[in-house]
């Protein structure tokens, strides 16, 4: 499947609705973590695959500046709409991840991740890395809800903690990586959060 046949499956499965990844909430372990003492101080956030803007309006809800990206033009409709009924500011755009490297060259204090990796081919995986570490500033931080099912095929494609570091390091210095104490019933004991810092 090329770029444009990918990027119309992802539209396809927005303009059905068909999109079950979307908890229509922002994900419980975000919500707990930036209530936590370990919340950092707001700074520039990238939200990467953002779909309908649940956790990036969180972020920026908290007083991040937030850019959310995602593949679908559904998707980035529907964000922008949802910030303008809740009177939040953030901004969304339209993009392929794998092209944002010329565009915001550490650019982002932090980025965000949840159910982008996931979505992408496993063969994709080493990009995203490299992606995601020169979007980020040097000692940027991911913060990362990553999907460890074990279930095959996929999207959403499964990994494993042994993988995530096999992964992330060397580029990422992994601060912490632990199964996410708060889900969503249906994704308990299947979600690590973790914080990943830019080395």
């Amino acid at each position: 499947m090329n770029d444009t046949a990918r990027s119309q499956y992802w539209e396809n499965r927005y303009q059905e609705r068909d999109i079950p990844w979307d908890l229509n909430q922002p994900a419980p372990a975000f919500a707990s973590f930036l209530d936590s003492p370990q919340s950092p101080k707001p700074g520039e956030t990238a939200v990467l695959g953002c779909g309908t803007g649940n956790d990036a309006l969180l972020f920026a809800q908290r007083g991040f500046t937030v850019t959310g990206f995602d593949f679908a033009p559904g998707a980035i409709a529907s964000a922008r709409d949802r910030a303008r009924e809740m009177n939040v500011q953030a901004e969304f755009l339209q993009r392929d991840i794998f092209t944002l490297a010329p565009e915001f060259p550490e650019k982002f204090d932090y980025l965000v991740e949840h159910t982008c990796f996931c979505a992408i081919l496993p063969e994709q995986r080493d990009r995203y890395v490299e992606i995601a570490r020169s979007l980020l500033k040097p000692q940027g931080l991911l913060i990362g809800i990553f999907f460890t099912h074990s279930r095959p095929d996929g999207p959403p494609f499964g990994t494993t903690p042994e993988e995530i570091y096999t992964y992330f390091q060397p580029a990422f210095d992994i601060l912490s990586f632990a199964s996410a104490e708060a889900s969503i019933p249906r994704r308990k004991g299947e979600e690590h959060f973790g914080l990943l810092q830019r080395v």
